[in-house]
């Protein structure tokens, strides 16, 4: 376990998957990372790449040739190499192309998961270096889990909890299939104001991913008390926005890509959101978790 650490935060990263297991404020005692309870939902935050969502048959499809793909991409299991420039503030975790992920994902790449603490921040960046000798194709995201109730205020529920938007919205979610794949539909999430209320039924549906948001700030406060985590992610296109039903947590997720669509795959080229990269070249995103 990887920990770094200022006189705000305490934060600690395990090589596996480069996943964060602990966000912990040290003025206010309160650890905001779901724990990982394998019995509800067995992560904490895993980072998401080469791909975002589900595919169809669990298949990535690059010139017209099928290759297993996980949901979520091959991350989550991958052992990642911690890098001699980690200091007490900045851990940068890399993932380097392998035969394992060849055969999953036809790209040579360096993908790079670094996290600085700055302040009451942490800055999680994602860092894609294209090896190969053509252009590479890939989504990336976040998928971090928070507990709710914080735990700082005494007979809390999940209840008294909600989402404050940044900027004023109008929001639709696009529909999910029972397989995890969009399936054309939307429906409006109503708003109270600028708040979007916690209630324990509000992801039986699966998760809500929002594609058109003005907002690039998410703010989880209480009815009862003033204190509150930010999420901020100013370069992510789309926002995923999900918990296990019943379970005391909540997933900010920003994403540069997305699952499938129930009308079939795709080749990788045609994918919704995907981002390319041409050879020698660096792809870098940041979003930030403040308390």
């Amino acid at each position: 376990m990887t920990v770094i650490e200022n006189e705000f935060l305490k934060v600690a990263i395990r090589s596996q998957g480069a996943e964060l297991t602990s966000i912990y404020n040290k003025a206010a005692g309160i650890e905001h990372l779901w724990q990982a309870d394998p019995k509800i939902w067995g992560w904490h935050a895993p980072n998401l790449f080469p791909v975002v969502g589900g595919l169809i048959n669990n298949e990535l499809i690059v010139d017209g040739k099928a290759y297993p793909m996980q949901r979520h991409g091959f991350t989550r299991p991958s052992e990642f190499k911690l890098s001699s420039e980690t200091t007490k503030h900045h851990a940068l975790f890399s993932l380097h192309y392998s035969d394992a992920t060849l055969a999953a994902y036809p790209y040579k790449f360096n993908f790079h998961i670094i996290y600085d603490l700055i302040d009451n921040a942490l800055r999680v960046t994602y860092k894609v270096i294209n090896l190969d000798s053509k252009t590479i194709y890939f989504s990336v995201g976040g998928h971090p889990a928070f507990n709710v109730p914080f735990g700082k205020t005494e007979g809390e529920t999940y209840e008294d909890y909600y989402l404050e938007f940044e900027t004023g919205e109008k929001l639709d979610t696009h529909m999910l299939s029972a397989e995890g794949f969009f399936n054309g539909e939307t429906k409006p999430v109503p708003l109270d104001g600028d708040k979007l209320h916690l209630t324990r039924h509000l992801f039986d549906a699966d998760a809500l991913v929002f594609k058109k948001l003005n907002s690039r700030q998410i703010n989880i406060k209480s009815t009862k008390s003033d204190y509150s985590l930010s999420v901020e992610f100013p370069h992510f296109n789309y926002l995923g926005i999900w918990a296990k039903p019943g379970a005391d947590f909540v997933c900010i997720e920003p994403w540069l890509g997305c699952a499938d669509s129930t009308t079939g795959p795709v080749d990788i080229t045609q994918k919704e959101a995907i981002q390319k990269l041409v050879p020698g070249h660096v792809f870098e995103v940041s979003f930030y978790v403040s308390v």
